[in-house]
């Protein structure tokens, strides 16, 4: 096995080290990168190629630290002392290092981008991957270039809180809001706030490419944001973290007993559950038995406890006793099914519930009428 030593001859080394002009210790440097780069390394040569390395990075041209940084740019031989030095050079230098170099720690990133100015930041941003600790200091330290090319970048790991910060910072920054509205996914909540700050042109995305439908974003244009929410859970065909969820919303100050209503008129049980415990500030599991197997008092005591209004409790009751007399049966369109029965039995009780409320359960219920007879048509025709 070739060893460092027997690939890199003493001539080779005397001139890096001592060599007249800068052009000839970078020439050097640039033949020893290579052969370091090649030539497999035994323990005791990674020591010396280490040492090496530690010699170029000391040089005082800028030639030969650059044919180091271009060079071993994505090498793992490079010491982490050394990349950290270099990390901290000219632009030229740090750069090809920043963007790709393996041996950065996830914390050495998080600093640079915090301490090392818009430049560094934006070469990080473009790494071929991102981890949150990395996104998490973008999304607190980064400007707004290092910020879109973070966000732009499929494979950098946000965190929902990252991302939701990245909004509160930029919210009229369109490049920004952008880069996050053509993330592959995007959490409910983020979705929820991006399709509110965004143009016509964003929104249009977000209406093909992350199940936000239509007239979801048209409402949330215009305002009517309850119906928008509970549109956009039944979209999302019923979060994966209801309870996250829920809980933004009631940091937003959206949870509210109209929006609850009309979520479980349509079915959406678990969503107001973790919506009553949310506002009752009860664990799920408790406000859970206390919806559906506490007797007819234990509804009404969580429901006082959440602070609904009395007046629209007799309109939960009758939800809640609809929910509980029907099953899925298991066919095709299932759900759409329960949904047109619930919206059904729910709206043919004596209500308490505001005009509003029930003309938008009605048009849901012609809506679902709707996307059943086309259902229903394509299987004829088919």
């Amino acid at each position: 096995m070739a060893t460092t030593r027997s690939a890199l001859t003493e001539e080779d080394i005397r001139t890096l080290v001592r060599g007249v002009s800068a052009d000839e210790r970078a020439a050097a440097a640039y033949k020893l990168c290579r052969t370091i780069e090649a030539t497999p390394l035994s323990d005791q040569d990674r020591e010396t190629a280490a040492e090496i390395l530690r010699v170029m990075a000391a040089d005082a041209a800028e030639l030969v630290r650059r044919a180091l940084a271009v060079t071993l740019k994505e090498s793992p031989l490079v010491p982490r002392d050394v990349a950290l030095k270099l990390a901290r050079d000219v632009e030229t230098i740090s750069l090809p290092l920043l963007n790709f170099s393996p041996v950065f720690l996830d914390s050495d990133l998080a600093d640079i981008v915090r301490l090392g100015g818009p430049v560094r930041q934006l070469a990080i941003a473009r790494r071929p991957r991102l981890s949150r600790t990395v996104t998490d200091s973008i999304a607190e330290h980064g400007g707004e270039r290092a910020v879109a090319a973070a966000c732009a970048n499929d494979n950098a790991d946000f965190a929902e809180s990252a991302l939701q910060q990245v909004m509160a910072r930029f919210e009229t920054h369109e490049k920004v809001l952008a880069a996050v509205a053509y993330r592959n996914v995007l959490p409910l909540s983020v979705a929820e706030k991006l399709v509110t700050l965004v143009g016509d042109q964003l929104r249009d995305h977000l209406i093909a490419h992350h199940a936000v439908a239509a007239e979801l974003a048209l409402n949330l244009a215009v305002g009517a944001t309850e119906r928008a929410t509970v549109d956009l859970v039944d979209q999302a065909g019923r979060a994966a973290d209801v309870k996250a969820f829920a809980a933004h919303l009631s940091d937003e100050g959206r949870l509210t007993a109209s929006l609850l209503l009309r979520a479980i008129a349509q079915g959406h049980m678990t969503f107001f559950e973790w919506g009553v415990a949310e506002l009752a500030g009860v664990p799920h599991h408790r406000t859970w038995l206390m919806i559906h197997d506490a007797g007819p008092l234990g509804l009404r005591a969580i429901y006082e406890r959440a602070g609904l209004p009395a007046r629209l409790f007799p309109a939960f009751r009758a939800a809640v006793d609809t929910y509980h007399a029907m099953e899925y049966d298991g066919g095709a369109r299932d759900l759409e099914r329960f949904q047109q029965h619930m919206l059904e039995r729910f709206l043919t009780q004596p209500q308490t519930a505001a005009r509003e409320d029930v003309d938008y359960l009605l048009d849901k219920m012609d809506q679902l009428s709707g996307e059943a007879r086309s259902g229903i048509s394509a299987v004829e025709s088919a």
